[in-house]
Formats: C-alpha cells, sequence, structure tokens
C-alpha cells in the first residue's frame, strides 16, 4: 500500500496516510536519533537543503522532504518514499522543514531533538495576522526541543525565545559591518515595552562575515566560530544576503549536531555545491538563453528579491496567484517598493491577480506592456517578446508550480523533489 503512494511530489498521499494513520511520523521516525525541524517565515527550503547536503557531506543518512511541502501530509508524503516494509525508517537523522503553523501538529506527535528558527515575517495574512501571532507559534514549537534549538541572533522576534530555553542554545547573524543591510530582510520591531539587544555571540555560535566584492557582483563569506574552525570562503550559487544568512544558520546546526566530526573544509565544500531550490532563484537554459525564476510570497521575501536581482535588470514578468497555499489576501503588495522596476518597466503580468498587480505597478509608476492572466498563455507571449534575451519570473507559489510545470515539459528538466539533488 505505502509504494502506491509514494512518489511525485504530491501531498495527496500523506493526506490519505495521516487520515488513516495519525501516527504514523511516530512510527516511522522512531529509530532516528536527531529529528531536527527547520522553520520560520522565509528561506526554510533553501536552509533544509543546505542543511542536509552539509551533512551528507559528512557520511551522514539523512531523510527529508526535498520539496518544499512544509504541511505534515507534505512530509509524511517525502517519507513514504523511505519507510521500508516495517514502516521503521533508518537513518542517522531527519532534518523536516515545517510551516509555522503545522511545525505544532508535526510536534503534537514527534518531539524533535532540536529546532533551527530562521525568521518571522508577514505572510499569508489569512492564515497567520499578525506576527506576534507567528513568532508564538515558533516560541511553543522551540519549547519541544529536547536538545537544543539554533536562533536568529539578529531577528528580535526569534532571539527573545531564547529567555524559556531549558536547552543548549545557538545562535547564527552577521557581522555588524553588514547590520545596515538587515532591515530589508526583517520585520520592524515595536514593542517598545519590551526591547531587547541582541544576545552575546559565544564560542560555538556563527557569525556571517563578507568577503570583498567579486568583479561580476557575486560576493563571498565565511562563517565565523569563536572557538574557531572558520568555514568558508564559500561561494553559493544562489545569490543575495538572505541566501548567505542561510547558509549561515546551516552551517551552525550542522556544527552542533555534528559535534568533533564537523569539517569546515567539508561544510565549506558542500554549501558551495547546493543548487537553488526548486524555484527558488532556480536557472533555467531554454537552449541559448536563461529564464530565472523567483518565488515571492510575503512584503520581505518580495523585497529581497527584487534587492538581490535589481542589480542585473532583464525582461521581467510577475505572475501573483491567491490560492491557499499562497495566501488570499495580497494586499501585503503594496508593503512592496517596486521602483527598481521602473527603469525598464514589466512585460506581462500573470496570476489569478494579475489585475491587482498592474494596479499596484502603476502606483509605482513601473509601465506594464500587457495583462494575461492565464499563465501558460502568458509564458508563451513571454518568451516571444524577448527573444535571446535573459528572462526573469516573479512568482507566488501556486503560479511557479504552474510555470515550473510547463516549463519541464518543454526543456526535460528535472522532475519535482529531484532538482539540485547532486
Amino acid at each position: 500500500m505505502l509504494a502506491r503512494l509514494r512518489g511525485g511530489g504530491s501531498a495527496l498521499p500523506g493526506l490519505v496516510v495521516e487520515r488513516i494513520d495519525p501516527q504514523f511520523l511516530d512510527h516511522a521516525l522512531a529509530d532516528i536519533s536527531e529529528v531536527v525541524v527547520v522553520s520560520g517565515t522565509n528561506g526554510k527550503t533553501t536552509t533544509t537543503r543546505m542543511l542536509v547536503a552539509v551533512l551528507r557531506a559528512h557520511g551522514k543518512k539523512v531523510v527529508t522532504n526535498p520539496t518544499g511541502s512544509n504541511f505534515t501530509r507534505g512530509v509524511i508524503s517525502a517519507l513514504l518514499g523511505e519507510a521500508p516494509a516495517n514502516g521503521r525508517i533508518a537513518a542517522d537523522m531527519a532534518v523536516l522543514e515545517l510551516d509555522e503553523a503545522h511545525a505544532l501538529r508535526f510536534v503534537a506527535v514527534v518531539a524533535p531533538t532540536r529546532a533551527l528558527l530562521l525568521n518571522v515575517a508577514r505572510d499569508q495574512l489569512d492564515r497567520f495576522a499578525e506576527i506576534d501571532y507567528t513568532a508564538d507559534l515558533l516560541r511553543r514549537l522551540a519549547r519541544t526541543a529536547r536538545l537544543g534549538v539554533v536562533l536568529n541572533r539578529d531577528d528580535s522576534f526569534i532571539a527573545r525565545i531564547a529567555r524559556e530555553m531549558q536547552v543548549d542554545v545557538r545562535y547564527f547573524g552577521v557581522h555588524p559591518e553588514m547590520a545596515d543591510r538587515l532591515p530589508e530582510l526583517q520585520e520592524a520591531d515595536v514593542r517598545f515595552e519590551d526591547e531587547s539587544a541582541a544576545p552575546e555571540l559565544g564560542a560555538q555560535d556563527g557569525l556571517l562575515r563578507p568577503e570583498e566584492l567579486q568583479p561580476d557582483g557575486t560576493q563571498r563569506f565565511t562563517v565565523e566560530f569563536a572557538a574557531g574552525g572558520h568555514v568558508g570562503p564559500v561561494q553559493l550559487r544562489q545569490r543575495g544576503l538572505a541566501a548567505m544568512i542561510n547558509a549561515t544558520a546551516a552551517a551552525t546546526m550542522a556544527r552542533s549536531l555534528l559535534g568533533s566530526e564537523f569539517n569546515a573544509a567539508t561544510a565549506a565544500e558542500a554549501l558551495s555545491s547546493v543548487a537553488p531550490p526548486f524555484g527558488r532563484g532556480e536557472v533555467i537554459d531554454l537552449g541559448g538563453r536563461t529564464l530565472e525564476l523567483v518565488l515571492v510570497k510575503n512584503p520581505a521575501g518580495f523585497t529581497v528579491a527584487l534587492g538581490a536581482y535589481g542589480s542585473t535588470p532583464v525582461a521581467t514578468m510577475i505572475a501573483i496567484n491567491d490560492n491557499t497555499a499562497d495566501g488570499r489576501d495580497v494586499s501585503w503588495l503594496y508593503d512592496v517598493s517596486f521602483a527598481s522596476l521602473a527603469q525598464r518597466g514589466v512585460s506581462i503580468v500573470s496570476g489569478q491577480r494579475a489585475y491587482d498587480m498592474a494596479l499596484r505597478l502603476e502606483y509605482d509608476q513601473v509601465s506594464t506592456d500587457r495583462v494575461i492572466p492565464e499563465l501558460e498563455p502568458a509564458l508563451d507571449a513571454f518568451l516571444a517578446a524577448h527573444p535571446g534575451q535573459p528572462l526573469r519570473i516573479f512568482c507566488t507559489y501556486t503560479a511557479m508550480m504552474s510555470l515550473r510545470r510547463v516549463l519541464a515539459a518543454r526543456y526535460d528538466l528535472s522532475a519535482f523533489g529531484e532538482e539540485g539533488q547532486e
């Protein structure tokens, strides 16, 4: 039965199993000594992939949910492919990305050994409402970790969680010379009655220190530890400060998990080899030209994406859907500045909320050539309008999934969940 339910990257098999056997996860993970939950608003998929790469480079057998399907049903679907006939998975570690709300459903069944908490930002307003609610979800998740937590020292919503911890606490953060770039990634913390300074870093905490900017605009970095054993210099395949922070988080958690087995050179090589996850800055070869697929799902994420890619303006399409997985409320688009797109304009706007997006661009005086709500006709028009040119599509989750399926069929791309697993 399990074999029939496996595969395809769909969460449906997990939903079926979850209904039939609510304790499936407890049984499947019972023989694994380290179960790590990665959660937070932005960067879960990238960080999970990086952490798994580092651990596997150290010879560990790791099970994970590589597709970015981060509800409990998605985790179950991913683990079905690993479960033998008796249902008990044999592995050294499990590293699982979980949505902030579904993480609590997961820990109700399985108590994780550790939690890696990345950040808190406004996202899917119809599900999470205010960021204080999201921060509380992550606080409750952290309290279930049996051995340790790794926290973002630069995100005050996350760093405050340390006050309640009775287990090992480690931090990751950025060097002070980069601190002026943090506001583009973070929500403003206006809880003035509960002000808190960033905690001091300890010997085992990871600090992101940038290296000199390269002539091509890329930047290398080192993850420093006061106890020694720095990781780097590292040149990631994914662009932007957010990706470097995710790598710092992954290196810090890997060091916590591996202890004396942790090898800095091995970690640096593993991080450098990680391909951008499905649709997260993924570069697709269209046969002589490239198309970048960039997932955007909230104000912080869209702002970071525009900042990371703004230095190389290319023909641009934006696709905004409002399905449940995207968040039904798209008013967050008004918290993003699109001024960086004004010079070249946007070629095509698409998706279920195409006209809302076009109106938003108009307020920032960004011209839109065409509005085509249907995704595939919009993609065809976009490709035809810019022959031989590099292309970029900013898209919400379900729009990204639809476009990626069309592109995969046309250009023989790797299947869902198999991309980048070199």
